[in-house]
């Protein structure tokens, strides 16, 4: 029987979970699929995710790929892949892949998405935003001057989170940022052919700062053209970040 590669897409509550990325305490989301890959196959089965994301971060399409021979089809993989997973974690998708399709270098670009509640957020929807309880509501318009001011493509040190120890080429191309406001929410999107580590995160923070007054558009423009980070560009909590997308 001939092995086959496959590609899948999952999404997770990232609340339970250690992260994407196989740790010691083998309560990654990584662990718990290649758990159960090694249950249908009676054999050890090494999954390739498109990226990292930190425990506390959720998925609604993070994507990856596996080598296997299973001759019933892509729909019963799915179905029996999931189960016995953790209700947190839901494999949508999955279907056969070309040989050299790999779910982080084939990757072109990427969605996130950051979730803000201006307010104290109710139990059920605490988990999955960054609840910014101070009485004063964030300024909106000098939010969206500082998006654009970091949309196109720059050097992204000063927004990564080991700025000064960064090895790989910090320069982005950030395609889409956009704010949506609804009520005390507001949700972020964030589109790009690749991002920093906690690179999301730390835009998030610095236009909340700004949202607050306490970092001007101008300051976030001497970041991008510096490298330089400022103490005022704090890094987002995990909680409200989501990987929605992966293009290839």
């Amino acid at each position: 029987m001939n092995t086959q590669r496959w590609r899948a897409t999952c999404a997770y509550d990232g609340t339970p979970f250690g992260g994407w990325q196989s740790q010691p305490h083998r309560n990654a989301v990584q662990d718990h699929l290649e758990a159960r890959l090694g249950e249908l196959f009676n054999r050890s089965v090494r999954i390739h995710g498109s990226g990292r994301t930190d425990a506390g971060v959720h998925a609604l399409g993070q994507v990856f790929h596996f080598d296997a021979a299973w001759p019933h089809g892509a729909p019963k993989l799915r179905k029996a892949l999931q189960v016995g997973l953790p209700a947190t974690l839901h494999v949508t998708r999955l279907r056969p892949a070309a040989d050299d399709f790999h779910a982080r270098f084939s990757a072109t670009a990427k969605r996130y998405s950051y979730r803000i509640y201006q307010g104290a957020a109710s139990p059920f929807e605490y988990p999955f935003v960054w609840a910014r309880e101070r009485p004063r509501r964030l300024d909106l318009d000098q939010m969206k001057a500082a998006a654009q001011v970091l949309r196109g493509r720059h050097n992204f040190r000063a927004f990564a989170a080991d700025n000064g120890t960064v090895l790989e080429c910090p320069i982005r191309e950030l395609r889409t940022l956009e704010l949506r406001p609804r009520g005390p929410r507001l949700k972020l999107i964030f589109d790009a052919d690749g991002f920093l580590y906690k690179m999301v995160r730390s835009l998030t923070g610095a236009l909340v700062a700004v949202g607050e007054a306490r970092l001007s558009v101008d300051a976030v423009r001497d970041a991008l053209a510096t490298g330089t980070r400022t103490e005022l560009i704090e890094t987002a909590p995990p909680q409200g970040l989501f990987l929605e997308r992966v293009f290839y």
